[in-house]
């Protein structure tokens, strides 16, 4: 039974039903709309109070984790449990409006009396879910219930594509009044519930002044049975599951499939929900924290009485509605009927819905909906509350009832705006500052007190083309500071300097044109050519166009010929009439004066001639005109026009411009975003003209960032990460700069600190790198605000992880729109990939990749890098060469590169995809181009998908989590693996000896340990040697040596074949973050400590500082356990920050590491003189006991304990050297014994190599310390050891170091011909 009911559960018309209520799936409608049906029945609203103040701490939370599915599960706890109770007690959920719903339960009248009692029975029960319980999120949840009986009126109403219901009446009135007059958790019924209800069962309390009541509790008399009450009224519920369904909530749940019924159902339910249950998704996925845009609209009739009446003025407005939407990508999401008018909730941004200048898009719909409703037949007042910001979208209700609904304050916020502001479209400050129109579409409004919006902020009224335009509107608006430089565009700016000195010695005209996308700084660079433009001899006239020019014919000349005509500044009509007159009494006809009334809205009188002319003679007439003036015009000052945005010039004013540039000398200077669609013919020529330069912006330089971070904080440095961090973040564009810098603000990440003088800063962890960037010196002749000896740095508070940040809801946009182009398939790539991390291997992404092929994925990401969603690279050198490189900002094309020819594009795209196909397929490795891109695309999975998804790339990387097989594969810090338990895959020991096999290795020799003869002293050295004897016996040895290798091909390692770089960073560090992701702590650690070793071994000791600094934070997470390997963890983390410490040079902040780390590793380095001389001695015993033992057979250490010796050993030749470089006498007895414990320690390893490095580092002290004699015989005794390897491999690199670090010691001894003669060997 159960699997039958999951069966159906999973039919498609189930998942619909799922959305609507009872009332739409059972109905009987006319095909006709609107149509009307009539009926009695009891109705409850349901007001949930705490929900848009906990959506608001979600959506404005710093981290990516935030996690809408939190939220989700916290409003659909109680929002459920609501709906369980409603249905269980035989109720019908309406509809869901945010934090509320409206419940039916549908009789006959004449049961009306005992559903009432019914109903009220389940309203207090519903109260008592919430009497004691109190969210994880600290939401005290409460509930006002407001009910109502009598006639109820539905409406039905639409279009070909979507149908909505409303029910209407003075039941429907009456119930949202009742749960007006209600506090938290009461219960009050209306005047004519209350004289339809059972009196002798309910105790109510009166209220003031009103007919409504409000319930106490309810008083059956002691013989009543509830539960057979209940069951007999149940039976006049038509859809009651009852019989073999009555163990189910809802009857809808075993709809069998009917595809008529199917087809009619969904045109109740959006478009985007629709397309998520024909793809089978889950219902999370759809849930979201998201910016939209909310228009909220309200219709407030002249008559309500009769549904009739107002029904078909409801089916107009609802078609113009859904088709201004439709074209925007906006969609109703709710139609309610409260308060004396219809509302409808309209989104933009929804899942898969987000289009470019959505705002703007948003405000336009909104006008045109306000112009159309206003003329509709029956409409008294159209109100429409725009607003803008990040709500919650998503499925709330039970499994069985459920809606598609948004909650938030900015919901609230449009909502009140509508209310408080009849007659009028409004929008708040965030819709105004978006919109990309100009100022004068709007005038800011008085404030007024909303109920439940504690600061709206300022509040617009959008005024939309209904006023004219005023001329000075469109200038430039030039906020230059002297003392702001535009960074990164001198190359732009010199180009135009020379352009411009060209022009002004030649006769002919000029086009400059700067193309990049929005964000680039277009209208800055604008700012700074009409400041340097200014000059004597000509004149510069500076505009900006916004979208709304595009549709003004001829606009851009309009206001191009005001300022030429000096209109601009006129303030009255009159004005401009009397010097249009002047200007053109000599090139044109008093007669036709006329002409010029629309275009610069004057009056002078209409002639005969003009009114018989076309709408083309008289622009034809007009451009001849201003044809005339301007050739008056550059005769006596050549004239310099600079058009911001020009991409929004219209088509006739680019006609114009085309010929101008023809008949005369005019420089033109514009900055636009590339087209959209094919531009206009007349474009398409000025773009083609000889005359016209095409500059294609690009990304500013890493130090322009910088050095714009500086100066916008005014500040002389900001930490290296926030460098990285906004870097990396900006991808080079000063827009997205500023908002991940208002971001950090908001959040109150940044603090502000005097900068300190180097001499009085103590070394410490913390600041052992000089942890600043610098603006550069050039940078330093403006002055940042500061005087000297006062400046300031930025720093981040503590505990701050800025790339785990949210980014801003503005860069979240602009990516949730390119995914929102995508297909499905591709997003679920781009979503795939996120998890991975920003740069991830093509094995990888297939592995996650759900029932995907090869050549699918190859296709997708083919496609997906045309789109520069990510980049490919073949090796991991390939990406930190592109990564090095910063991309070139200025590319000067003499035509422009984004007219191709039409014929044959299509041809060449498929072509050009199909390369790209063959050249991913040799790409191992795939980058997002933007890391907005992915952490946008990051927070769109829920919380348990992304656990699922980190799970499986962390099994699938943990494989190869080790050096690579030309270092011997193992661990970066040696037998590491063995001290930890951090394996997901459980191996046995077949698949291990199957998986050596695959890589080419032979089990035995994995197993076998090397056993070590006793040195003995070789004929080779004799004693008594003069310094030239040594030099040729050492040589002499070396010869031997080489002569007996026999070396194959393969154990010779090229100089680049190393690949533990790209294994570190493909590998090891997104291993590391996905068990973060996962909250294994001791896994990630292990994995830490890993990359720190990783990059000191290839030199990178701020990298390594970076990640241990990481691996800090989760040492605190995991300090109370108390356990072996948690201590070997600990002490290799101080063992390896002492590393960092040497390496730096700081060695008294490197001797404190190194001995707490030997405490850890239960090797106490003494303190004092006396425990001194106790441990030397000690030593000097150990010392002969292991150079006995040696002869004998004797077991190796476990692999723990030699992990522990590698430790000890790493640590104690650091100690010796940091000892040997102090002059303190005393210093080189600590020194001695350092270098003896690394002696015995190696010893003990029973490790051929670590033997010969401590034999030659203990050489090595005693050459530092002028102890002659001794130092010979331990070089010797790490040349004899040489005898006891294979003279392959392993043992190829062991001789290879002895000659190296021989080299380096007699270097340092000042035997520089032995020290040459070693590294040419070498």
């Amino acid at each position: 039974m159960s699997t039958r009911r999951e069966e159906s559960q999973d039919r498609a018309i189930v998942r619909i039903a799922a959305h609507l209520p009872d009332l739409i799936v059972y109905g009987d409608f006319s095909p006709e709309r609107p149509s009307v049906d009539y009926f009695d029945g009891v109705l409850m609203f349901v007001d949930i109070s705490g929900f848009t103040a906990m959506t608001e701490k979600f959506s404005t939370a710093m981290y990516m984790d935030r996690g809408a599915e939190q939220l989700v599960e916290i409003l659909n706890h109680y929002i459920s449990a609501i709906v369980e109770k409603v249905l269980i007690f035989g109720g019908d959920i309406l509809k869901f409006a945010g934090d509320a719903l409206l419940a039916l339960w549908k009789v006959e009248r004449r049961q009306l009396k005992n559903i009432i009692t019914v109903v009220i029975k389940c309203s207090l029960e519903i109260h008592g879910l919430f009497e004691t319980q109190e969210s994880e999120e600290g939401l005290d949840v409460r509930v006002k219930i407001g009910l109502a009986a009598g006639h109820i009126t539905m409406l039905v109403f639409g279009d070909e594509t979507r149908n909505f219901f409303l029910v209407i009446g003075q039941a429907v009135d009456d119930v949202r009044l009742a749960q007006n007059m209600a506090q938290m958790n009461d219960v009050i019924l209306s005047p004519n519930c209350w004289q339809l209800c059972d009196r002798s069962m309910i105790e109510i309390e009166r209220i003031p002044d009103q007919r409504a009541v409000k319930v106490n509790f309810l008083k059956p008399p002691s013989t009543f049975n509830f539960d057979e009450f209940f069951t007999k009224c149940m039976t006049f519920m038509d859809y009651y599951p009852s019989g073999d369904h009555k163990n189910l909530l809802r009857l809808a749940c075993m709809l069998e499939s009917d595809p008529e019924l199917e087809l009619s159902l969904q045109k109740y339910v959006m478009e985007s929900i629709l397309k998520q249950i024909d793809d089978k998704q889950l219902r999370g996925y759809l849930s979201e924290l998201r910016p939209v845009t909310i228009v909220f609209v309200n219709l407030m009739f002249k008559d309500q009485e009769k549904a009739e009446v107002i029904g078909s003025a409801i089916q107009d407005a609802c078609v113009h509605i859904n088709s201004v939407l439709r074209v925007s990508r906006g969609q109703i999401n709710k139609v309610f009927m409260f308060d004396k008018g219809c509302s409808f909730l309209c989104v933009f941004g929804f899942p898969g819905e987000k289009a470019p200048d959505e705002v703007t898009h948003a405000l336009e719909s909104a006008m045109d909906i306000f112009d159309f409703c206003s003329q509709v037949h029956k409409i008294h007042t159209v109100s429409i509350g725009v607003a803008s910001g990040i709500v919650f979208c998503g499925i709330v209700g039970h499994s069985v009832r459920h809606e598609y609904t948004v909650i938030g304050q900015k919901v609230n916020i449009a909502a009140r705006m509508m209310m408080y502001y009849p007659g009028t479209v409004t929008c708040d400050s965030v819709t105004y500052n978006g919109s990309n129109l100009p100022a004068y579409f709007f005038k800011e409004l008085p404030k007024k007190v909303m109920k439940g919006v504690a600061d709206p902020g300022p509040v617009y009224q959008c005024l939309g083309l209904n006023e004219k335009v005023m001329f000075g509107m469109a200038y430039l608006i030039c906020n230059r500071n002297e003392g702001y430089p535009l960074l990164g565009r001198d190359k732009e700016i010199k180009y135009f300097m020379c352009s411009m000195k060209e022009f002004l010695v030649s006769n002919c005209s000029r086009v400059l044109m700067y193309e990049g996308l929005s964000g680039y700084g277009k209208s800055q660079i604008l700012m700074e050519i009409e400041y340097l433009a200014q000059g004597d001899n000509h004149r510069t006239i500076a505009i900006a166009l916004t979208k709304i020019s595009f549709h003004q014919n001829f606009y851009t000349i309009q206001i191009f010929m005001a300022t030429v005509l000096g209109l601009d500044t006129c303030k009255h009509y009159k004005e401009r009439q009397t010097n249009l007159q002047n200007k053109v009494k000599t090139l044109l006809d008093e007669k036709f004066h006329c002409l010029l009334n629309d275009i610069f809205h004057v009056r002078f009188p209409i002639s005969r001639e003009v009114s018989k002319m076309t709408t083309f003679r008289k622009q034809k007439q007009l451009e001849a005109l201003f044809m005339k003036i301007l050739e008056q015009t550059v005769k006596e000052e050549r004239i310099i026009f600079i058009i911001d945005e020009g991409q929004f010039i219209d088509a006739a004013s680019w006609s114009f411009l085309e010929k101008l540039i023809r008949t005369i000398p005019i420089f033109i200077i514009m900055s636009l975003s590339p087209f959209v669609d094919i531009p206009c013919a007349a474009a398409s020529a000025i773009m083609k003209n000889r005359n016209t330069t095409y500059v294609t912006l690009g990304a500013v330089q890493p130090k322009d960032i910088r050095n714009k971070v500086c100066l916008d904080l005014n500040v002389r440095g900001i930490p290296k990460e926030l460098d990285t961090y906004l870097v990396e973040g900006s991808c080079g564009i000063p827009f997205y700069c500023e908002e991940l810098l208002k971001n950090l603000d908001h959040h109150r990440v940044l603090i502000f600190q005097p900068m300190e003088v180097e001499k009085k800063t103590n070394m410490t962890w913390n600041n052992l790198f000089k942890n600043f960037s610098r603006p550069t010196e050039e940078l330093n002749i403006f002055t940042l605000g500061n005087k000297e000896g006062n400046e300031e740095v930025c720093n981040l508070a503590s505990g701050v992880i800025l790339k785990n940040l949210s980014p801003p809801a503005s860069l979240k946009e602009i990516s949730l729109v390119q995914l929102d182009s995508m297909s499905l398939s591709h997003q679920m790539l781009v979503r795939c990939a996120a998890i991975i991390g920003l740069t991830f291997t093509t094995e990888l992404l297939f592995e996650v990749l759900p029932c995907w092929n090869m050549k699918m994925m190859i296709k997708a990401l083919a496609t997906l890098v045309e789109s520069n969603i990510f980049d490919c690279f073949r090796n991991g050198k390939e990406l930190r060469m592109a990564l090095r490189q910063n991309a070139a900002s200025f590319e000067v094309n003499y035509r422009s590169l984004s007219l191709q020819p039409s014929e044959g594009l299509a041809h060449g795209e498929e072509e050009e995809l199909r390369e790209l196909e063959s050249e991913v397929i040799e790409c191992h490795i795939i980058r997002f181009c933007r890391p907005m891109m992915q952490k946008t695309a990051y927070e769109l999975w829920l919380k348990d998908q992304k656990k699922a998804m980190h799970l499986k790339c962390a099994r699938f990387l943990e494989e190869n989590a080790h050096r690579c097989d030309y270092c011997r594969s193992g661990d970066f810090i040696p037998c590491h693996h063995f001290t930890v338990d951090i394996r997901l895959n459980t191996l046995d020991l077949d698949t291990i000896k199957k998986m050596a096999k695959s890589r080419g290795f032979t089990t035995e020799e994995e197993i076998t340990f090397s056993k070590i003869e006793t040195p003995k002293k070789s004929e080779l050295f004799a004693e008594n040697l003069s310094p030239e004897e040594i030099k040729e016996k050492i040589l002499s040895f070396f010869d031997i040596v080489i002569t007996k290798m026999r070396t194959s091909e393969e154990d010779i390692i090229p100089l680049e074949s190393c690949q533990c770089e790209e294994i570190l960073e493909m590998v090891i560090m997104p291993l590391a973050h996905h068990f973060v992701a996962l909250g294994e702590n001791n896994k990630a650690l292990y994995y830490f400590l890993e990359i720190a070793s990783a990059y000191l071994i290839l030199g990178d000791n701020y990298m390594a500082y970076i990640y241990l600094n990481e691996g800090e934070r989760l040492l605190r997470t995991l300090k109370k356990d108390k356990s072996w390997s948690h201590t070997f963890e600990s002490a290799t983390f101080h063992s390896l920050k002492g590393e960092v410490c040497f390496k730096m040079g700081h060695m008294v902040l490197a001797k404190k590491m190194l001995r707490k780390a030997l405490k850890l590793l239960h090797r106490i380095f003494p303190y004092n003189l006396i425990s001194l001389f106790l441990q030397t001695h000690v030593e000097k015993n150990r010392h002969f006991y292991y150079l006995n033992q040696q002869a004998q057979e004797s077991a190796p250490p476990g692999k723990r304990r030699l992990a522990q010796l590698y430790r000890q050993t790493a640590c104690l030749s650091l100690l010796w050297q940091i000892y040997s470089l102090n002059y303190f006498f005393h210093y080189k007895y600590y020194g001695h014994l350092a270098a003896m414990m690394q002696v015995n320690t190696a010893l003990e390893t029973q490790d051929d190599f670590q033997i010969i490095k401590a034999y030659l580092d203990y050489s090595l002290h005693h050459q530092l310390a002028g102890y002659q004699g001794v130092w010979y015989k331990y070089e010797i005794m790490a040349m004899e050891q040489i005898f006891n390897l294979p003279l392959k491999g392993e043992g190829i690199e062991i001789v290879s170091y002895v000659a190296d670090k021989l080299g380096y010691t007699k270097l340092l001894m000042g035997h520089l011909d032995l020290a040459i003669d070693l590294e040419t060997n070498n």
